[in-house]
């Protein structure tokens, strides 16, 4: 019998509302469905929601899309980058 492929739910970014807004929507448009999680902490108290903070907002992906996410997102932080 073989063995069915279980895509599962991984993190892809943490960071500010803002900037996880513009994420998903990058994700979005690049036709990979992105989840929110802790967005209304980022919204309540903004200024604890930093990368890896505790109340970052973080978006979660499925893991079939990870490699395709993950060069959105590193595309995302160079561009803020060179700002």
């Amino acid at each position: 019998m073989k063995k069915e492929h279980e895509a599962t739910l991984v993190e892809i970014f943490a960071g500010k509302s803002i900037d996880a807004e513009i994420v998903k929507s990058i994700l979005e448009d690049e036709g990979i469905h992105a989840y929110l999680k802790d967005e209304n902490i980022g919204n309540i108290f903004p200024f604890q929601a930093a990368a890896g903070g505790v109340g970052a907002v973080k978006i979660f992906i499925s893991s079939d899309d990870y490699k395709k996410g993950k060069e959105v997102v590193d595309e995302y932080y160079r561009n803020i980058q060179e700002d």
